[in-house]
């Protein structure tokens, strides 16, 4: 546990070095759960909302976009259930006076179980070598299954008392496990109670006539709201989909883990209509699409996992996570949920308006169903970030700190060096970075050693370097290296904005979800 809060903390200290991540109102000790996107920063987080829109609107052509207001009527969320149901269950510790999730407490105990099964693991797989089985151990090893047991035996308990409302027995089983406040040991707690997520606000002039209004806490709301006017000026036909990215807003009772979990977020979402009754063909579908989507980047299939949920939301008749292998642990990245037609139907019972679709092959009316993809931009930033960053030790024994981003998603594809400050180079180079300027984000470094300039590069995430050296001046040649195998090679310059391309493109990427 100490080594990965040490590999956590050396991510966050990254992000405000290399200008990814700042502390909101810093200057002003900072504003808890909020942040602000750096220079870096928004370029990755706009790299990766523009894959994620190019894989799900432009390449699929009965899915299109949808940019809903932040504002909604407030009978939204009456509809969708967010007035009444829009709950997370709050502890306090009556001793250090902190606020906790209850559910999070007990997951936080149920990951240190996890952990002790990975150390079985990789004890074991220094004991066997090359000759070790993973899944043969996992299913044999005595301890590894009693931990397993007693793991799965707290979150279906917890998940039934969740669901039944039985607040009573979650302290028990907080009490049970001799769960301590993080922060003072202390396990002297409150009883559980509910704490509703959704920020209010005021729409109106004065208070008097001002109407009750909440900050969106999700935005799937605002493409359900929309269904019937995007199908009939789309003329869309089922099953299709609406796509959306856009913030959202949650008054975490514990917003913790850096960007993990915010009080003001973004999400990227996409509700696909479909006919009843084919809800798990969809859904099926829907999950391998997605994991697709993510090994495309070229992270390591290991790092994520599918958990089906114990618990439904009410809406849900089936829901799973793809979960991602955190500094912190394994967590939540994206969720797939199959919503059945629970909030069009809910929308037109509150509305008094139908959201029905006249179905031309078999002529009948019905309220389609739904099935939802659902990923947290601001968790998908972490994931990738805290993947990439990496410290190795090279051959000579000296060592280097590199974000191996995946080229296609990295802030800037390419510095541009001049080995010196002189004798024409920086003319030469600049010639260089304005060609490139037309087709990548591209950055100019002509300060101390080009090696050291090398490392700062590594560092900053930038896939490509390009040296401008005497030999330019005389053939237009130039050195072209590459940041994660740190490998150079000769071409011409007029070849770097296809040698790049060839890399960084999105097309390439995602050519290999199919």
């Amino acid at each position: 546990m100490a080594k990965q809060e040490d590999n956590f903390k050396n991510v966050i200290s990254h992000a405000k070095e290399y200008g990814y991540v700042f502390q909101s109102s810093e200057i002003y000790d900072g504003l808890s759960a909020v942040y602000d996107y750096a220079q870096n920063g928004v370029e990755l987080k706009k790299n990766i909302r523009e894959y994620w829109w190019k894989a799900m609107v432009q390449m699929n052509d009965n899915i299109v976009g949808l940019d809903s207001a932040i504002f909604m009527h407030p009978t939204t969320w009456k509809a969708s259930g967010h007035v009444d149901a829009f709950n997370d269950p709050l502890i306090d510790n009556k001793d250090s006076k902190k606020r906790y999730r209850a559910d999070v407490l007990i997951e936080d105990h149920v990951a240190k179980i996890e952990a002790k099964i990975e150390k079985e693991v990789s004890k074991a797989a220094k004991r066997f070598g090359d000759d070790f089985d993973q899944e043969q151990f996992e299913a044999t090893n005595p301890r590894v299954l009693r931990y397993k047991e007693e793991s799965s035996a707290i979150v279906k308990r917890m998940a039934s008392s969740l669901e039944k409302e039985d607040l009573a027995d979650v302290k028990q089983l907080i009490e049970e496990l001799g769960i301590a406040c993080p922060l003072s040991g202390s396990k002297n707690w409150t009883d559980v109670k509910q704490f509703n997520l959704m920020f209010g606000t005021k729409l109106g002039a004065s208070a008097d006539s001002a109407m009750d209004l909440y900050l969106r806490p999700e935005t799937a709301q605002g493409i359900f709201v929309n269904f019937l006017n995007v199908q009939k000026t789309g003329r869309m036909k089922i099953p299709f989909g609406i796509a959306q990215v856009g913030k959202a807003f949650r008054n975490e009772i514990v917003a913790r883990q850096f960007i993990f979990r915010m009080r003001e977020f973004e999400q990227m979402e996409m509700q696909f209509f479909i006919q009843p009754g084919t809800q798990a063909e969809w859904y099926e579908t829907w999950k391998e699409k997605r994991m697709k989507w993510h090994l495309s980047l070229g992270i390591d299939a290991e790092n994520y996992r599918f958990h089906d949920h114990e618990k439904l939301a009410h809406y849900a008749d089936a829901a799973a996570d793809i979960e991602f292998k955190f500094p912190f642990g394994i967590k939540e990245l994206e969720g797939i949920h199959s919503r059945t037609d629970f909030d069009l139907r809910r929308h037109e019972e509150f509305s008094g308006k139908k959201l029905q679709y006249f179905d031309p092959e078999t002529q009948e009316n019905y309220v389609p169903y739904v099935i939802e993809t659902s990923i947290g931009l601001d968790r998908m930033f972490l994931a990738v970030f805290s993947n990439s960053l990496q410290e190795e030790t090279l051959e000579n024994g000296s060592t280097r700190t590199v974000l191996k981003l995946p080229a296609v998603l990295a802030p800037t594809k390419v510095a541009v060096l001049p080995l010196v400050k002189k004798d024409g180079l920086p003319e030469l180079a600049n010639r260089l970075l304005e060609e490139l300027q037309w087709d990548f984000n591209v950055t100019y470094d002509e300060k101390d050693a080009v090696g050291r300039r090398y490392r700062r590069q590594d560092a900053v995430g930038t896939p490509f370097c390009v040296t401008v050296d005497h030999q330019s001046l005389e053939d237009q040649t130039v050195t072209l290296r590459y940041r994660d195998s740190m490998e150079q090679i000769r071409i011409p310059m007029s070849e770097v904005a296809a040698k790049v391309a060839q890399e960084v493109d999105m097309k390439y990427w995602l050519q290999k979800m199919k």
